[in-house]
């Protein structure tokens, strides 16, 4: 007879940590996008070398990512989430000291590794703190660490250099409740792997655990959709600010702000409104979840590409018009990690988060800045040859950089395909995972 599925007593108190947390991730990840026109001024950089800024933290952290998140699976995941807020956290006020631009990666990359260890373990964690039925919402609370991040990181930072005189004031100033917050972490009482299920899971250690994880196909195109997502998400969160003091002639301040309200305020309303519909919808149609996510992303798509192709409209109209594209986005956080948790057992989520996050960061977030920079290297040539020029200039800067943005929606398209193939195999792979699974005897 199957055990009614339990939710621990402890989870919402943990999972306010764990959602404190994640929002530090996403201030302290987001400095470098919001300072980037400074550094740039200061050592002459392009926007390729940019763009490889946001590209070496992305790729240390996917390939940390795994191995930190087999400890999450085999290990105590409070000290390894503890250890990890406090590695990230000191390097980030390191970062303010960087002398040159190879010194300022170098930290970057540490930083990522940092912070790679604090995702698996969460959502690991996360599984075994609430049913099923309320994972969804659970982990758009979780997520909410995200917009709230980038939210408090775009309406400050600009401020904080503004009254600093200083582009590394930031870092030293974020470092702090990061490491404060760290100390919390070791006293977290975890609840047992599998603790949430309907049917638990075997404690005997896994054999072969990457290719059982890999053998789910559902997981695959999950992963090629996170891949396409992370892609758009990191273009945009690296270059929407220096495209907009650029192309729009904004200042720093203002336009942090202003995609403070693309990338941040939308997604108050996306992970908690669209957690709330994605359990809802999850109820009646098992895959669901998937198809709602990729029809948010056909919106994303449209909505952000028509917002490019406006050109230089009223600084008002390209927000609304991004931010409705954006709102929609963020339902893929909420539909795809519930969506991983329902086909993964509890002995192997960590594992598989970090496979997936290794796919989103490594060949995601870790090409969308490059390709970018890349790209707006390239336009801007092409402006300055068209229009006869010898030397470069931030005229031609500003349009190469507005051209190479279209990447983002066209990723958001393809993530929305993707998606729409994992909902096809979704329910048979759900449905083995719960096959797989065996009643473990009372003690």
């Amino acid at each position: 007879m199957q055990q009614q599925s339990l939710q621990a007593a402890n989870a919402w108190r943990i999972l306010f940590l764990l959602f404190l947390a994640n929002l530090f991730n996403f201030f302290d990840r987001t400095i470098p996008a919001i300072i980037i026109e400074p550094i740039r001024m200061e050592w002459d950089l392009s926007d390729l070398q940019l763009g490889l800024i946001g590209t070496a933290f992305t790729i240390v952290y996917a390939i940390a990512g795994i191995p930190l998140g087999r400890m999450a699976d085999t290990g105590a995941r409070r000290k390894i989430m503890g250890w990890g807020l406090a590695v990230w956290s000191g390097l980030t006020a390191v970062n303010g000291l960087a002398w040159n631009f190879w010194s300022f990666l170098l930290i970057r990359m540490g930083v990522g590794i940092g912070e790679a260890s604090y995702a698996p373990a969460a959502n690991s964690l996360i599984g075994d703190l609430f049913p099923a039925h309320k994972r969804a919402r659970a982990m758009g609370i979780f997520m909410l660490g995200l917009p709230i991040g980038l939210l408090l990181a775009f309406f400050t930072i600009g401020a904080m250099v503004k009254a600093f005189d200083s582009w590394r004031a930031p870092f030293f100033i974020a470092s702090v409740p990061g490491v404060i917050l760290a100390l919390f972490m070791f006293f977290i009482k975890e609840p047992k792997r599998g603790a949430a299920e309907l049917v638990q899971s075997r404690t005997t250690p896994v054999e072969k655990p990457l290719r059982k994880v890999l053998a789910i196909r559902t997981l695959w195109w999950l992963v090629l959709a996170g891949l396409a997502f992370n892609f758009a998400t990191y273009a945009c969160n690296s270059f929407m600010v220096p495209m907009l003091q650029r192309y729009f002639l904004m200042p720093l301040e203002q336009a942090a702000m202003a995609t403070g309200v693309i990338v941040g305020l939308t997604g108050l309303v996306g992970l908690t409104l669209g957690g709330w519909l994605a359990d809802k919808i999850h109820q009646r149609w098992h895959s669901g979840r998937l198809l709602f996510a990729a029809l948010s992303m056909l919106i994303a798509s449209v909505a952000t590409g028509y917002a490019l192709m406006a050109g230089r409209v009223e600084i008002a109209v390209f927000v609304a018009l991004f931010s409705i594209g954006w709102l929609f986005a963020y339902n893929f956080y909420t539909c795809v990690y519930t969506a991983i948790q329902d086909v993964i057992e509890p002995r192997l989520r960590a594992t598989a988060m970090a496979l997936f996050f290794a796919g989103l960061y490594l060949l995601g977030g870790g090409l969308g800045p490059l390709a970018v920079g890349m790209l707006s290297d390239h336009y801007s040539h092409s402006a300055m040859l068209a229009a006869g020029a010898s030397e470069m200039n931030e005229t031609f800067k500003a349009v190469g950089l507005h051209n190479a943005m279209y990447l983002i929606p066209v990723a958001l398209f393809l993530t929305m395909v993707a998606l729409l193939q994992a909902s096809r195999c979704f329910v048979v792979d759900a449905a083995k995972m719960q096959q797989g699974m065996q009643l473990q005897p009372a003690s």
